[in-house]
């Protein structure tokens, strides 16, 4: 943001800020309410909006208890066209639950996917099903203060610390930066695959962690490219389906900076037509992407999309042209990892239900 705006735009961030601060204040001193439970309840959110990796961390702690526990995964559903409380069935689609609700429900049959603008709601109606989760798992419920979990997890991205940012609208910042000491695990996301120890001990130490607070680092890892029409599957087993054809990224993420890089490693010519986060393409849409790869200059030509827009896009409006997504995964620094998911293990573990 120009610094001249930013600077413009400082008292609004106060003003806000004080909103914020005078709610934290009432659910502190207990005359707004927060719902405590008798289950585990994992909270996974930031102090930003957007762009941090909720959801790929969400499903790393999915995928690490859903063999061993009965999972629900709670978010809002954003973007979705459909309000309140919604349990996700094989009725359902990225537009009556979300884009990254949908993304899970495809992804695991084993766990409830539900949405809804209130988390304690969302959670009542799951405490009713006739087979409850043992575990609810909540997408982006940082600031959702009438939920109390027992395990808070607050990311940052690498590359703007919340402790480098500021409060909404001058920066990116939903509250104040104290609110971090909310979080009993702070992860520092999208960090480089390569990082030096000196690196991740200066950066821990610049976020001044709390003596409960123990501090991780991730990292985005990509996986094999998925076809998603069938002149995708006719190139899908090339070693070279990308370094001989250029490559047009088509994203409505917050930040794709991290995909672009990616692509640029196995293709000499990367364009990127990005939309704003969560967004459902259009028909006028696919007529603009194909006025893009159009500007490629690359004879032989490629779509790459998000994992997240893959339950959106329409492949079959490009017959000719491959179309891929690219699946992500989330992966820990050095022997990070274990230790991350005996945190997680410890906490679920406490609850002697369950155990």
């Amino acid at each position: 943001m120009d610094s001249v705006l930013k600077f413009l735009l400082l008292p609004l961030s106060l003003f806000y800020g004080l909103a914020i601060s005078v709610r934290n204040f009432f659910f502190r001193i207990g005359l707004f309410s927060s719902e405590e439970y008798s289950f585990p309840v994992i909270s996974v959110g930031n102090l930003s909006v957007g762009g941090t990796g909720k959801t790929p961390h969400t499903e790393y702690i999915i995928n690490q208890l859903r063999k061993s526990f009965r999972l629900a995964s709670l978010s809002r559903g954003y973007g979705r066209k459909t309000k309140g409380y919604r349990l996700a069935s094989e009725q359902d689609s990225a537009k009556t639950i979300g884009d990254e609700p949908f993304q899970m429900f495809q992804k695991f049959e084993d766990v409830y996917i539900a949405v809804a603008e209130k988390r304690k709601e969302g959670i009542k109606k799951l405490q009713q099903l006739e087979r409850p989760p043992q575990i609810i798992v909540l997408d982006d419920a940082f600031q959702h203060r009438s939920v109390k979990p027992g395990l808070n997890i607050l990311l940052t991205d690498y590359s703007r610390l919340y402790k480098d940012d500021v409060i909404l609208p001058a920066g990116r910042l939903r509250e104040w930066k104290s609110g971090a000491k909310r979080a009993d695990i702070i992860v520092v996301t999208k960090s480089p695959a390569v990082l030096s120890p000196l690196e991740i001990r200066r950066i821990s130490e610049s976020l001044n962690p709390q003596p409960y607070q123990k501090v991780f680092f991730s990292y985005i890892s990509y996986k094999k490219a998925r076809p998603l029409n069938q002149a995708a599957i006719d190139i899908s087993e090339q070693k070279d389906k990308f370094s001989t054809r250029g490559v047009l990224l088509v994203s409505a993420i917050a930040n794709p900076e991290s995909l672009i890089l990616y692509l640029k490693r196995y293709s000499k010519e990367v364009q990127s037509f990005s939309f704003k986060d969560h967004y459902f393409f259009q028909p006028k849409d696919y007529k603009n992407i194909k006025t893009q790869l159009d500007k490629l200059l690359s004879p032989k030509k490629t779509i790459v999309i998000t994992e997240k827009d893959a339950v959106k896009f329409d492949a079959s409006q490009f017959n000719d042209i491959p179309v891929f997504s690219i699946p992500i995964k989330i992966k820990f620094h050095e022997h990070q990892e274990l230790s991350f998911s005996e945190e997680i293990d410890n906490y679920v573990r406490s609850y002697s239900k369950i155990s």
